[in-house]
């Protein structure tokens, strides 16, 4: 794959907002859920996934990702890369509501990756947190987010496809049906 090195940075914060927002309106998450991002700056430059990471680009989609996420209400968790074993990036806020596990590290360009990097300069009090179960997610570039999603994962189809070069896969969750043929089940 042939990286992009004239990347369009605005557009990429307007593929970013695009993106996520739509998301968001699709998912109808509630106040103070958690929407998970994880994301490879590599990807959406058109390298190969930790390749060429950019810190430029990760400002730019953490900028946009945040207003999103503040717009809807919903928390933000930014997942690390293999090399941090996918920790993610919190609030606090979000650590002591979920009671989710502290772990000690700081995410960094070629440990964590560019995205969680800029969270953890961005965030107000941000911490990393070992897992999460978040209610909703995008995975841009194929970095596998699922692993933090609730158990019922549910693929969203969305009309915005990428992000620079990197392909979005999005997914809501729902509680599980349980119960059997007698159950009634709710929305």
């Amino acid at each position: 794959m042939q990286a992009d090195l004239n990347v369009n940075l605005t557009e990429i914060g307007r593929q970013t907002k695009n993106v996520v927002e739509e998301i968001l309106k699709q998912v109808s998450l509630k106040p103070k859920q958690i929407f998970i991002v994880g994301c490879s700056t590599s990807a959406v430059k058109g390298a190969q996934l930790g390749s060429e990471s950019s810190e430029e680009i990760a400002a730019k989609m953490v900028a946009n990702i945040s207003k999103a996420c503040s717009k809807y209400d919903v928390y933000l968790a930014v997942q690390c890369c293999e090399h941090l074993n996918r920790a993610l990036v919190v609030e606090r806020e979000v650590l002591l509501k979920y009671n989710l596990t502290e772990v000690a590290v700081v995410p960094a360009l070629k440990a964590g990756g560019a995205l969680a990097t800029q969270a953890m300069s961005k965030f107000l009090d941000p911490v990393v947190v070992e897992a999460i179960k978040a209610h909703a997610g995008v995975d841009i570039g194929g970095v596998l987010v699922g692993m933090h999603l609730r158990e019922v994962a549910v693929p969203l189809k969305i009309k915005n496809k990428t992000i620079g070069k990197a392909q979005i896969i999005a997914a809501g969750t729902r509680p599980k049906f349980i119960g059997g043929c007698r159950a009634i089940y709710s929305d």
